[in-house]
């Protein structure tokens, strides 16, 4: 092994209110904030998401070449719909197709049925 993941990151306009959208989705708390970087994870000495502040972010498009998406995180869910009320009610925008999110900065995000070999998520 030549290395190890360490955060995901997503670029925002607001790294802090990014993080407790992606906090209250994921159900993980908060570990580090800076004035811009934010870190979610199960606690400061794991890895996870982190947010850093682009003031010129432009989010992707949803299917518009121009602007593609880069990335998308899958979040794996017990039941997306159920989670997906969850996610719009935290800020989350629908982008059509079954289960296909935006959060708040506009990244792009499926919530995709628990796989039988994984624990239950809730």
């Amino acid at each position: 092994m030549a290395g190890r993941l360490h955060h995901v990151v997503l670029d925002s306009r607001d790294p802090h209110g990014l993080a407790r959208f992606w906090s209250g989705l994921l159900g993980l708390p908060i570990t580090y904030t800076s004035d811009d970087w934010v870190v979610v994870a199960v606690d400061d000495r794991h890895s996870g998401m982190a947010f850093q502040l682009a003031p010129d972010h432009q989010p992707p498009v949803w299917g518009d070449p121009a602007r593609p998406q880069q990335l998308h995180v899958d979040v794996m869910a017990d039941d997306p719909d159920v989670t997906g009320r969850l996610a719009v009610e935290l800020g989350a925008t629908p982008l059509g197709g079954e289960h296909v999110y935006a959060d708040p900065a506009g990244h792009p995000f499926c919530l995709v049925p628990r796989p039988g070999w994984a624990p239950p998520v809730g």
